[in-house]
């Protein structure tokens, strides 16, 4: 849809269509607000979208995010959203050699059934007790921080109330993580497997005494108040499309192909000036929602830009003819990819290609988690791929800084790549390349995303998927009642560099959408 021509003036401007931004729309709209998104892009859903990505195959990938947690049901009904979620059968499966032979620990399928994979591995119940109080606790916490989300900021002493367990506090926001992960668990792979959560997308050390390790990993455990991820249903495009068709019934307008260029304001209203391929257009409001990065923010505002923000992971998609058979055959490998399968991260593996990477080099045992959103969720394949058997696998590679691939994005991208596929098929009875399919032009359907891509590509800063590091979901000087303020008035940024920001969430939207609502009535 296109703009009108001309200055016109609206209640509120969202500068991204991406899902935080789209929710921001229907939430205003629905309440009555004239509403004009403007994207850069001929597609609005930013990272969040379903795409097919390999010449003339019917598969629709989630190209770029996954899965969704932190998604408040909230959300969804209050904008009555047709999107749906499945939950996963099975949480993880992590291969390893022990004494020689393949074995690993499957996570899921009932709690006998765990219980009985982690003596096999550890040869004792003592770390599944172990691993049953840890998240018992996390799970309390999850129960009492995630309605938070949605609510105005808490102060850190009324977050420290709602989660009311001193341990419980002292564990994830008080010490690194590597020292509760030691005291609790003793088997190195398991460490490693509770470690993964707090080094998605964000490079640190177990012990970073900065504790963005920490911020990172309650963000993974308290989706949902449960902390479990699920796969939406149709692709991460579902969710996009259905916002976006959510804002339009409810009276937004979404200009594609309208990239934001500049944004002046006078602390009362603002103007956005923003261009397309046939010139420039103003756009005049009220409030002013960024859904972008706060380095972007800062270009739009001509503020002092934030601290450069660094990615840390390689995205693989890829599309099988079949599911490679595993070298461990007490796990059929349906099972085995459902869940997350774990590459590489045992915690001293974790440890090591951190070193190796803060030390400037790609790791030589790079660490991955990998799993197939098919096996849950089959519409996203065509009908004859999914008769045939066709399956999709989703790779997300850690500690691959941005900073690696600035010598030679290409070169280093296609070294790991290289690198991190011959860690599974260490674990894999057949080469993962007999297992690919083909496009229509014979090339293995398989791609792979650095950092450096992601930024050229979405507009991500040095790649970070969550557009800095992620903050505790308490309030801080400067952030606002809401987490979305900014240092001026009537400009909210409310994309995942918010204060609770970061991961599918919508939850920046909800806020400065209803932030803007609170200063109507004020």
């Amino acid at each position: 849809m296109t703009a009108p021509e001309g200055t016109r003036t609206y209640d509120a401007v969202i500068v991204g269509g991406g899902h935080n931004g789209l929710v921001a729309a229907a939430y205003l709209a629905r309440a009555g607000r004239s509403v004009l998104v403007l994207e850069r892009l001929d597609h609005t859903g930013g990272a969040a979208v379903s795409t097919r990505p390999f010449p003339g195959v019917d598969a629709r990938l989630s190209r770029y995010s996954y899965l969704v947690s932190l998604l408040p049901r909230k959300i969804v009904r209050d904008l009555g959203l047709d999107f749906r979620l499945r939950t996963r059968t099975v949480s993880s499966y992590t291969p390893v050699e022990r004494d020689g032979r393949p074995t690993g620990l499957l996570v899921g399928g009932g709690e006998r059934r765990t219980r009985e994979a982690f003596a096999r591995l550890t040869g004792s119940d003592r770390e599944y007790r172990a691993w049953q109080r840890f998240y018992d606790m996390t799970g309390r916490v999850a129960r009492g921080v995630f309605p938070t989300l949605t609510e105005p900021l808490p102060t850190r002493e009324e977050l420290r109330r709602t989660v009311g367990d001193e341990e419980a506090w002292r564990t994830l926001f008080e010490e690194p993580l590597g020292v509760a992960v030691e005291e609790h668990f003793a088997d190195d792979l398991v460490r490693g497997v509770v470690l993964t959560d707090a080094l998605i997308g964000t490079f640190a050390d177990a012990h970073d005494p900065s504790l963005k390790q920490n911020r990172c990993f309650l963000y993974h455990v308290i989706g949902g108040g449960t902390g479990a991820w699920d796969v939406p249903v149709g692709g991460m495009g579902a969710l996009t499309d259905a916002l976006a068709d959510a804002a339009r019934a409810a009276g937004a307008v979404i200009a594609t192909g309208h990239e934001a260029v500049r944004v002046d304001t006078d602390g009362r209203t603002a103007e956005v000036v923003h261009r397309t391929a046939d010139g420039e257009g103003v756009a005049a409001a009220r409030h002013v929602l960024v859904n972008a990065s706060p380095r972007e923010l800062a270009a739009l505002t001509g503020d002092t830009p934030p601290p450069p923000a660094e990615g840390a992971q390689l995205k693989v998609n890829m599309l099988l003819k079949r599911l490679p058979r595993l070298r461990d055959t007490s796990v059929d490998p349906r099972e085995a990819f459902a869940g997350t399968f774990h590459i590489a991260e045992g915690y001293g593996q974790l440890a090591a290609a951190h070193a190796q990477a803060a030390a400037g080099e790609p790791p030589a045992v790079p660490p991955s988690e990998i799993y197939c959103h098919s096996l849950t969720d089959p519409t996203i394949l065509g009908p004859d791929l999914a008769a045939r058997g066709y399956q999709t696998l989703t790779l997300f590679g850690l500690h691959t800084p941005a900073r690696l691939f600035e010598r030679d994005n290409d070169a280093v991208r296609e070294e790991l790549l290289k690198s991190t596929l011959a860690q599974l098929d260490a674990h894999l009875a057949e080469p993962l390349a007999d297992c690919l399919a083909t496009d229509a032009d014979g090339r293995p359907c398989l791609e792979a995303r650095s950092p450096l891509d992601l930024e050229r590509d979405l507009g991500l800063p040095g790649g970070n998927i969550f557009h800095r590091e992620l903050s505790w979901p308490h309030a801080q000087d400067g952030t606002g009642r809401w987490g979305v303020e900014t240092r001026h008035a009537g400009v909210l940024l409310c994309g995942a560099g918010a204060v609770r920001g970061g991961g599918v969430s919508g939850v920046p939207g909800h806020n400065a959408a209803m932030a803007v609502l609170e200063a109507g009535e004020a």
